[in-house]
């Protein structure tokens, strides 16, 4: 087993989550560490179709633009994606056949950091943002695309992605401070009526997605955002 196989494998043990969003939607959310290899991509699909979503965002996919057809999963056909010509970054939405889905609107960037789709699905807006922070200024840069976007944020709106960013000290197992510009996220967070929907169902619940090596470390640095106002909403919000 090569090093890059098995590093997915410890990081699929903690990174992919699924979030209820109503009795027939459910959204899963990855970060998939490349997929230029064959044999990963088939693990990928592999793993779609038995968690059998509604919705899958993927990110840090490290793809082409020319590259969509390396995305093709059975059930799937739906895929939107924002890739970097030189295959940094990458995120990906792929939406299921069982669905009624209607996109409206596409928003993107060309480092592949991030995409938005307004649409409708079963006839019922949802705008849905996908992102990928770097690893560099992740709370500053997703507190400025949050501003980009405001317009576009609704009660119909979920964010989803790799924040690379743990949005308080239970967020870590080290429990440090969170640093001035989180603090500012959260702020940002908090004006636009959005908040961090599993920290909201589970309170005291230290829940892990990824782990540093080199410090050794769990932290919840991908998250799932909504409004308070649809806090109901959400069924179930785990991380498995």
């Amino acid at each position: 087993m090569g090093q890059e196989t098995k590093e997915t494998e410890e990081n699929w043990k903690t990174r992919h989550k699924m979030v209820v969003v109503g009795p027939h939607i459910s959204i899963i959310t990855l970060n998939v560490n490349r997929l230029n290899s064959p044999i990963k991509r088939h693990r990928v699909a592999g793993w779609i179709k038995e968690q059998d979503p509604t919705i899958c965002c993927l990110q840090e996919t490290h793809l082409s633009p020319k590259d969509k057809h390396r995305l093709r999963v059975k059930g799937w056909r739906t895929i939107l994606q924002a890739n970097n010509e030189q295959k940094k970054a990458g995120v990906t939405i792929l939406i299921s056949d069982k669905v009624d889905f209607k996109a409206k609107q596409i928003k993107k960037d060309k480092e592949g950091q991030y995409i938005m789709i307004k649409g409708t699905l079963h006839q019922e807006d949802i705008t849905l943002i996908n992102i990928y922070a770097p690893n560099t200024g992740a709370p500053k840069f997703v507190k400025q695309l949050l501003i980009e976007l405001k317009e576009d944020i609704n009660n119909n709106t979920i964010i989803v992605g790799d924040l690379n960013t743990p949005l308080t000290p239970m967020d870590r197992t080290s429990r440090q401070k969170i640093n001035k510009e989180i603090i500012e996220l959260n702020e940002k967070l908090d004006q636009m009526d959005l908040i961090d929907i599993y920290r909201t169902l589970h309170p005291k619940t230290a829940g892990y997605t990824f782990f540093s090596t080199a410090h050794g470390t769990f932290s919840r640095i991908d998250h799932i955002l909504g409004t308070k106002a649809n806090i109901n909403k959400y069924k179930r919000v785990e991380i498995i």
